[in-house]
């Protein structure tokens, strides 16, 4: 799949397990454009020491919860450097309806090209989840249906392999709820602004790139 240059502003939104990362991830590649995961993202300006990379580095190792003004202005610094210049992905903000009024709030009006919202039903991704392994040791990931070839004992390195605490259904359902209450308005207010796409996010992984590639191009190609 050749890459297309024509430069794009887009958000991802989509419940845990929908398979976000990824269709993110390939998104990125095929239109040219940095894919910013907002916690790779926070991390890097922890690193760097920028000037909302060290207040955040303070609110974390106080063990608080980093709030919107710092989060919107590490993003702000992301954006202005130069790889995006000529469009990128966001993935993981915004979180709430504050957030995304305050997103384009920073980047204007038609700063935003698109929000892609891949849907998924609320009970595949619970199975998809809860039925995920991972190696306690180096964290390659299996799962119930298919699992490693020796009872779970990793086929890289021989370590255990373990459901995680967060993996549990009622963990992920718990997860869920929070994404109910605190993401979906965001989604329905960027559907309100005539900005959102929703696109099915069940099955072959091609599959479904393939269909947020169509609602992208339908709309911003």
């Amino acid at each position: 799949m050749e890459p297309n240059q024509r430069p794009v502003r887009l958000l991802v939104f989509g419940r845990q397990g929908a398979g976000k990362g990824t269709q993110a991830v390939r998104l990125a590649e095929r239109y040219g454009v940095p894919h910013i995961s907002t916690g790779d993202m926070l991390r890097a300006a922890v690193k760097e020491g920028t000037e909302f990379g060290r207040r955040a580095k303070e609110i974390m190792d106080a063990g608080q919860l980093v709030p919107d003004e710092v989060m919107l202005g590490v993003i702000s610094e992301r954006l202005a450097q130069d790889d995006a210049a000529s469009g990128w992905l966001l993935d993981g903000f915004p979180r709430t309806l504050q957030q995304g009024k305050d997103l384009v709030a920073l980047v204007g009006e038609d700063g935003i090209d698109l929000a892609v919202d891949l849907e998924v039903p609320e009970e595949v991704v619970v199975e998809r989840i809860s039925s995920r392994r991972v190696c306690s040791e180096c964290g390659a990931i299996y799962s119930t249906a298919a699992p490693p070839s020796s009872p779970w004992t990793c086929d890289k390195c021989g370590g255990q392999v373990v459901q995680r605490d967060d993996d549990t259904e009622e963990a992920v359902r718990e997860r869920l709820a929070i994404y109910a209450e605190q993401t979906l308005p965001a989604v329905a207010w960027f559907g309100d602004q005539g900005l959102l796409a929703t696109v099915d996010g069940t099955g072959d992984v091609d599959d479904v790139t393939e269909r947020l590639v169509a609602a992208i191009e339908s709309r911003v190609g």
